[in-house]
């Protein structure tokens, strides 16, 4: 009599403390969140919103932040694609509706987040959707309005009775609003996880707690052992 082959033990997966974050994307975010903040302050300088710097000031601050975001933005871009890291954009669309349920009602009743993080996918698919459309649209929509609009003078003769500066900087204005509003809804989603400051500080420190697997332990313990936090 043959005897089937036994099924080998399900592997359950528990939690564990590790760095999600490196310290590229540490680096990345914070450096990015400063350069966008001085941005938006000499920006609205620029449009005379307010007068804690002059005209003069603003312009020449607005111009080299500008500069080290796109330097940054094109670094990054190249070490999401170099690193795989760009899938983690790829927003998961069957999962949406259960996540902004979550956002729109869960929330307010205590409900359990729908979405847990993973060592392959750290952001849910709202978050992966919203940093979609700040990487695709609302950051090309900043940096190129505002390289059009500083290189102005090289085409501001072929632009008579055509396009103008007035409509570049529309653009660029439109943008940069937008880009204030996803900072805003940003720093309030911030404050959504276990404590108000639970997600600032993950990015800080890059840990966090969550279900990996023992085959996911096993190649953390042997490859990157310094992501593993010692329980």
């Amino acid at each position: 009599m043959i005897r089937k082959a036994s099924h080998p033990p399900k592997l359950h997966a528990h939690k564990r403390a590790v760095i999600i974050y490196s310290r590229y994307e540490r680096f990345w975010h914070w450096s990015q969140a400063l350069l966008i903040f001085i941005l938006a302050f000499s920006g609205f300088a620029v449009h005379g919103s307010h007068h804690l710097m002059n005209f003069r000031m603003a312009v020449n601050v607005h111009t080299v932040a500008a500069i080290l975001l796109i330097l940054l933005w094109v670094f990054t871009t190249f070490w999401h694609f170099t690193t795989g890291q760009w899938r983690q954009y790829l927003p998961q669309l069957a999962k949406l509706p259960a996540i902004i349920k979550f956002y729109a009602l869960g929330i307010l009743r205590g409900a359990p987040h729908p979405y847990a993080k993973t060592l392959g996918r750290k952001q849910n698919a709202l978050q992966s959707l919203a940093y979609l459309y700040f990487m695709v649209l609302i950051g090309p929509a900043l940096w190129s309005s505002g390289i059009v609009y500083l290189a102005y003078p090289l085409w501001a003769d072929w632009a008579i009775g055509t396009i103008g500066l007035p409509s570049v900087a529309f653009i660029h204005t439109a943008a940069a609003f937008l880009m204030v509003i996803f900072v805003f809804i940003h720093v309030y989603m911030t404050t959504t996880g276990k404590t108000l400051t639970h997600y600032i500080k993950t990015m800080i420190t890059g840990y966090d707690t969550i279900e990996i697997t023992p085959v996911e332990e096993a190649y953390l313990k042997e490859a990157e052992p310094r992501r593993l936090v010692n329980p």
